[in-house]
């Protein structure tokens, strides 16, 4: 789910020099700059964002990857989840249930199966009944989660998610956002395998950055 002609020219923007990078970000087109860059959760660490959303073959096929990747990070790097919504009330509400999942401490275990239970299953994760339903057929606390979905916290993180994919013009998922000032994803480095490699670079030449 990319849109191949807006990334690149999302790529063609800005010159990478304005981040102090080396020559190496110049040369390519798997990734894009972020234009203009985008605040971090902490300066100290470098921030890795996937925006993605359960309703997405592509990130589907993404996330055993990503989840293999994500244990090789060093220390300096952190990751997050974002679910992309554009507007839309059924990613809205998967938006909700995912972060309603992080609330309660179960998104680990459970996120990986829910792209099969929406894509194959059809499951109604994008309704509030059929979300509490699944989770408690998973074995865990109804209730508990119930709670979480309708509070003021995640609800302010939907809000949060939606307007953090704005600020990054995200386009199509899945999509990685690296410290804020990069972006690449399958669609322009050529695989999801490629994406991650992309990724590395970038996210060593941002620590390079740090250093200096």
């Amino acid at each position: 789910m990319e849109r191949r002609d807006v990334l690149k020219q999302l790529a063609a923007l800005a010159g990478l020099s304005a981040v102090g990078v080396p020559a190496f970000a110049q040369a390519t087109e798997q990734y894009a700059p972020v234009n203009p860059p985008q605040p971090t959760s902490d300066p100290a660490k470098i921030e890795v964002i996937e925006f993605f959303h359960y309703g997405c073959p592509h990130c589907r096929d993404f996330d055993p990857l990503v989840q293999d990747w994500v244990k090789t990070l060093p220390e300096d790097v952190t990751f997050t989840h974002v679910p992309a919504i554009w507007g839309n009330p059924k990613l809205s509400a998967l938006a909700q249930f995912y972060y309603a999942m992080e609330t309660v401490g179960i998104a680990h275990e459970l996120h990986p199966k829910v792209f099969k239970a929406y894509q194959d299953g059809r499951v109604p994760l994008d309704t509030e009944e059929g979300a509490i339903q699944w989770v408690s057929d998973n074995g865990f606390d109804g209730k508990k989660f119930a709670d979480a979905y309708k509070s003021f916290g995640v609800r302010g993180k939907v809000q949060r998610a939606d307007q953090l994919a704005r600020n990054y013009r995200i386009r199509g998922v899945p999509t990685l956002a690296i410290d804020g000032k990069f972006m690449t994803s399958a669609s322009m480095s050529g695989s999801h395998e490629s994406s991650l490699k992309v990724a590395d670079q970038l996210i060593s030449l941002i620590r390079q950055t740090k250093k200096g």
